[in-house]
């Protein structure tokens, strides 16, 4: 049997499984949630009912970042997980809708070249010619920006707003090498 959050965030859920294969103790969630460590030890399944989650392999919305749309992940490779260990998690909002409009820069505070996307992009130095972006503006939608070109490496969520540098988004550097729009399927 799986213990349930009590708070409720309409339209969104999702279970921890410390096992492989959805196995072993579970934690159902509906709402966000800064510390799941008294729920679960480790995590290596998870099923996602509804809703677009982001989860975070430490407290408080810290650490290494991985983008979860609904279905069933039966074990942590399946979502890219450097470890079993998920200590956060939250909903993501803005992603229903028809229009995305992301701005990169290549320096910090909104500086240098700017690229304007609307569109997932499977290699940003290929598509336009940047190795690094320092600063970005979300005008709508929300997006992950990944490490690496084809969608690999570490995942970072930007929802609507300003990110004045790199490391507001979570980044330890500015290298960008793919991001692509969120939506729910």
């Amino acid at each position: 049997m799986c213990l349930i959050q009590s708070h409720h965030q309409t339209g969104t859920k999702i279970t921890f499984f410390e096992e492989k294969n959805f196995q072993g103790r579970c934690y159902n969630c509906s709402s966000d949630c800064a510390d799941l460590h008294t729920y679960f030890n480790r995590c290596n399944s998870i099923q996602v009912e509804s809703g677009v989650w982001v989860i975070y392999e430490r407290p408080n919305f810290k650490g290494f970042q991985y983008i979860l749309s609904p279905g069933e992940y039966a074990d942590n490779q399946q979502w890219m997980a450097f470890s079993d260990s998920v200590k956060s998690c939250r909903a993501v909002k803005n992603v229903y809708g028809s229009a995305w409009k992301l701005r990169l820069y290549e320096r910090p505070d909104f500086g240098g070249q700017m690229v304007e996307c609307s569109d997932d992009c499977p290699s940003v130095y290929d598509t336009y010619k940047m190795r690094e972006a320092y600063s970005c503006v979300v005008t709508d939608g929300a997006w992950v920006l990944y490490d690496f070109p084809n969608y690999k490496g570490h995942q970072y969520l930007l929802e609507r707003g300003e990110y004045r540098q790199h490391n507001d988004w979570g980044a330890t550097s500015p290298g960008i090498g793919s991001f692509r729009r969120i939506t729910e399927f």
